[in-house]
């Protein structure tokens, strides 16, 4: 037997902590300081250090530093959120799929809420607007199944994700509007969309920046 022996590199569970940050991040945490010196939750030579932290800073969880004691100011996708914190939420097995029905009426799903590998949407004379910037995706991509018609459909993603719509089969007295810029781009999680929209819209941006991210 030789003397020597090797060993597997360790590996380690990617969490949302460990995501790389842009500069448009770092910028935009710096204007969330300067308002924080604005309500008097920091000094001057506290926004100064700590502007020097989020400009170096390479992942999210770095970032995540400069704001963990402001309250309201964490970046929700780098704070560390316990399981037991989601209470009864479901967990998906993969493959498994969520219908989501509108019919004359308004839903909405935001929130640290669990999103499976395929959700499927029927919006018909109602308004659906479905929030991931704070959700539990399992999967590297998801598909949504869109059978809409005259109704309104709203897609907020992550900054650093990316959607894919060049499969929706179907636009007839309707529309899409990607504020995002990221169709058919990379990304993670990738949001797939398929299906059709007759009489409607589709709507895809990023979440609004502000003070609460």
């Amino acid at each position: 037997m030789s003397e020597e022996e090797t060993t597997a590199p360790e590996t380690r569970t990617m969490t949302a902590r460990d995501i790389r940050v842009s500069d448009d991040e770092r910028e935009h945490v710096v204007e969330v300081l300067q308002k924080a010196i604005g309500q008097g939750m920091l000094t001057l030579d506290e926004f100064t250090e700590r502007t020097d932290v989020a400009l170096a800073s390479r992942t999210r969880g770095e970032l995540n530093t400069v704001l963990a004691d402001l309250p309201g100011l964490v970046h929700p996708a780098a704070a560390p959120v316990p399981q037991q914190s989601y209470g009864a939420l479901p967990d998906y097995a993969p493959g498994q799929r969520l219908e989501l029905n509108a019919k004359y009426s308004s839903l909405q799903r935001s929130g640290p809420w669990v999103v499976p590998p395929l959700l499927v949407v029927h919006n018909k004379y109602g308004s659906t607007k479905l929030d991931f910037t704070q959700a539990r995706v399992s999967t590297p991509s998801v598909q949504i199944e869109l059978d809409s018609k005259w109704g309104s459909v709203e897609l907020i993603i992550p900054r650093e994700a990316a959607i894919d719509y060049n499969a929706i089969t179907e636009i007839k007295f309707g529309s899409l509007d990607d504020k995002t810029g990221t169709n058919g781009g990379l990304g993670t999680p990738r949001y797939v969309v398929t299906g059709r929209i007759i009489g409607g819209s589709l709507v895809i941006r990023h979440p609004r920046r502000g003070l609460f991210g």
